[in-house]
């Protein structure tokens, strides 16, 4: 390094160098996992009770509660976009609640585990509920 003026100058070399690395450090940052993992060639419907409205970034989550034919109650876990999107398209963290009744559209994980990536949902309450996914 040299000293000018009382500051220190960075040769040019040094300082590209240092620049790629801040981007390749930086590059993890703007990852972002992939929706591989569904079906996207497929759309199933389920009806069932809200069990939690997960209301959080990345990614909000809606449990459900849905009966199986053995009487009992499987649990779904579906996958919707970013809070802000949400927001965008109508929802808010007091959209759903537990309890309430549901018919949700989805595009079902691939290996057949009991969850998706939601792309509508529908109140079986009565009340409306005109919310849908874009992707």
């Amino acid at each position: 390094m040299r000293m000018s003026c009382g500051t220190y100058r960075i040769p040019a070399v040094i300082a590209v160098c240092l620049a790629i690395c801040a981007v390749f450090a930086a590059r993890p940052a703007t990852a972002h996992h992939s929706f591989a993992m569904y079906d996207r060639g497929k759309l199933i419907t389920i009806e069932g009770v809200v069990k939690e409205f997960q209301w959080a970034n990345p990614h909000v989550w809606i449990e459900v509660l849905v009966p199986n034919a053995k009487g009992a109650q499987d649990e779904w876990s579906v996958e919707c976009t970013s809070v802000n999107f949400m927001t965008r398209h109508g929802f808010t963290r007091h959209t759903l609640k537990p309890g309430d009744k549901i018919s949700i559209t989805l595009t079902p994980l691939k290996d057949g585990s009991l969850g998706g990536s939601f792309k509508s949902v529908k109140s079986l309450n009565g009340a409306p509920l005109a919310l849908e996914s874009e992707d």
